[in-house]
C-alpha cells in the first residue's frame, strides 16, 4: 500500500516546481507581477539597455536590436501572456519572449550588470511613486473642497465638542480649517514618502554592484528618479521606503477616519447639521423615510481597510533580515498598492461629499445656544471686566451652571435678576448677560491667532489658499 507521501507526490510531483507551489505561490505572484509591474519592467529593460549601449558595453547594433525586441514584446496582447511552469516568474518569461525574437544570446546580454534584485526594487519604487503621486493629487483636490466650504461657513456658528460633549461655540468654517490643517500634515508625510521612494537602486545588481563599467547616475535620469541610493547594500537591503509609505498611508487614513466619523454624527437625523447630497445617499429597502449617508459610511470603512493594508506592510517587514528577502517583495507589494488604491477612493468620495453637502446654519446656531456652552464667557467677563480672580470667577460660573441644570433651563432662558441673585456679590448688566448667552458674541470675541472670529478664520483661509 502506498504511503500518504507517495500518493501526494503522484499528484504534486517531486521536482521543482511542485503543483502546490505553482498553484499557491508561483501563479498568484506571476499574475500580481503582470498586473502591477509590467510597464515598469519594460521601462527598466529599455533604460538599462540604452545605458549599456552608451557605455560601450553593447554595440550600437546590439543595442538597436535589443530595444526593438523589447518594444515588440511590450506591445503584445497582454491577455496572451499567461503563466507557464517552464518559467519561474514573469521576468524569465519576458526574457524568453524577447529571445524568441532576437535570439537568446542577444536577449541574455540585456541582463549584463543587472539583477532581479535591483530591477525588482526599481520596479517597486516606480509603481509605488505613481500611487503616491495620485494620493497627493487627490488629497490636494479634497483640500481645495474643504477650504471652499470653510469659506462658505465662517459665520456658521455651531457647538464644538470635547470628550464627545458640547463644549464651546465655534463655527463650521473654523472646524473645517482644522480638518484642512490636519490633512495638510498628512499630505506632507506622503510627499516625504515620495521623496524617499523616488530614488534609484539600479546598478546595485544583486547587492554589491558589478565589475562592468556601468553608469548608475545615467539610470537615475533615464528612469526619472530624483536621486541615487549610493550604497548598493542599502539599495537592496533596507526597505524602509516601504515602511515610510505604509506609515504615511496609515496616518492619512486614520486621521481622515476621525473626522469622517464626526461627519456621520453631524449627518444623523438627531444632530442634523450636515445634509448629504441626494447623489451620495441611499434609501432603505423597507423604510421609505431613510436617507442613509452611505458615501460617508463606506469612506470610513474603506479608510480603516486601507490603514490595515499599511499595517500589514509594517508587520511583514518586522524582524526580517537586513538584506534581500522575499518578505519585502512579491507577497508584500500588493498590500501597498491595494492600500493606496483604497485610500484614493476615500479621498475622491469625501471630496464629492464635501463639495455638494449642505449645512443647516439655523439648527447649528440653536444647538450652540443650548447646553450652557457659552458659560466660559461668564467666567471671562467676571475676570476681565469685574476684577474677580479667574479661579473664583470659574467657581461662580460653575454655581450658575449647576443651578440652571437643576431648573432644566438654558442660559438664555434665565433672567438677569435670577443670575445676579445666584452670583451673589456681583451684579451683571443686561448687556453683559445678553452677550454672555449669545454664541455669536462668544465666537467673535475669540479674535486672537487661530481663533473662531470670522475675520480671523478668513485670514487663515486666505493664507492657506495662497499655499495650496
Amino acid at each position: 500500500m502506498r504511503t500518504l507521501k507517495e500518493q501526494f507526490e503522484e499528484v504534486d510531483g517531486n521536482t521543482f516546481p511542485g503543483k502546490t507551489y505553482i498553484d499557491e505561490l508561483l501563479m498568484p505572484v506571476f499574475y500580481d507581477q503582470k498586473e502591477y509591474l509590467f510597464d515598469a519592467m519594460f521601462k527598466i529593460h529599455r533604460a538599462h539597455t540604452s545605458m549599456l549601449g552608451e557605455q560601450g558595453i553593447l554595440t550600437e547594433e546590439e543595442t538597436r536590436k535589443i530595444l526593438a525586441g523589447i518594444d515588440e514584446v511590450e506591445n503584445l496582447d497582454r491577455q496572451s501572456i499567461t503563466y507557464s511552469a517552464e518559467y519561474e516568474d514573469l521576468f524569465f518569461l519576458i526574457e524568453s519572449q524577447i529571445g524568441n525574437r532576437i535570439g537568446d544570446e542577444l536577449a541574455g546580454k540585456m541582463h549584463i550588470a543587472k539583477s532581479r534584485n535591483d530591477m525588482g526594487e526599481a520596479m517597486y519604487r516606480i509603481v509605488l511613486r505613481n500611487y503616491l503621486q495620485d494620493t497627493i493629487k487627490n488629497a490636494e483636490k479634497l483640500s481645495e473642497a474643504i477650504l471652499d466650504q470653510a469659506e462658505n461657513h465662517v459665520y456658521s456658528v455651531m457647538p464644538a465638542h470635547t470628550h464627545t460633549q458640547p463644549a464651546q461655540p465655534t463655527t463650521f468654517g473654523h472646524y473645517l480649517v482644522a480638518v484642512y490643517d490636519n490633512l495638510q500634515r498628512d499630505v506632507n508625510r506622503v510627499k516625504q514618502a515620495y521623496q524617499t521612494v523616488n530614488q534609484s537602486p539600479m546598478g546595485a545588481a544583486a547587492i554589491t554592484t558589478t565589475g562592468f563599467p556601468i553608469n548608475r547616475e545615467r539610470m537615475v535620469e533615464l528612469l526619472e528618479f530624483n536621486g541615487l541610493i549610493e550604497n548598493s547594500y542599502d539599495a537592496i537591503g533596507a526597505g524602509d521606503y516601504l515602511i515610510e509609505s505604509a506609515q504615511a498611508l496609515i496616518s492619512l487614513m486614520t486621521n481622515m477616519g476621525r473626522w469622517i466619523q464626526e461627519f456621520l454624527r453631524m449627518a444623523s437625523k438627531e444632530v442634523g447639521l450636515i445634509k448629504v447630497s441626494d447623489a451620495y445617499v441611499q434609501i432603505s429597502s423597507i423604510m421609505p423615510q431613510k436617507r442613509n449617508p452611505v458615501s460617508i459610511e463606506h469612506s470610513r470603512s474603506i479608510a480603516s481597510s486601507a490603514a490595515a493594508e499599511g499595517m500589514a506592510v509594517v508587520h511583514m517587514i518586522h524582524n526580517t533580515p537586513y538584506g534581500d528577502i522575499n518578505d519585502t517583495e512579491d507577497d508584500l507589494q500588493p498590500h501597498l498598492y491595494t492600500g493606496f488604491n483604497k485610500g484614493n477612493r476615500v479621498l475622491k468620495l469625501m471630496r464629492a461629499v464635501i463639495l455638494t453637502m449642505d449645512f443647516d446654519k439655523e439648527r447649528a446656531y440653536q444647538q450652540a445656544r443650548e447646553n450652557m456652552i457659552t458659560i466660559t464667557e461668564l467666567a471671562d467677563v467676571l475676570a476681565r471686566d469685574y476684577q474677580i480672580s479667574f479661579r473664583k470667577a470659574h467657581q461662580k460660573a460653575s454655581v450658575v451652571a449647576k443651578k440652571a441644570d437643576k431648573e432644566n433651563k438654558q442660559l438664555y432662558q434665565i433672567n438677569l435678576h435670577e443670575i445676579n441673585d445666584w452670583l451673589g456679590d456681583v451684579a451683571l448688566t443686561a448687556k453683559d448677560w445678553q452677550e454672555i448667552t449669545d454664541p455669536i458674541c462668544f465666537v467673535e470675541r475669540r479674535n486672537i491667532t487661530g481663533g473662531t472670529n470670522p475675520e480671523t478664520v478668513k485670514g487663515m483661509i486666505k493664507k492657506r489658499k495662497g499655499t495650496l
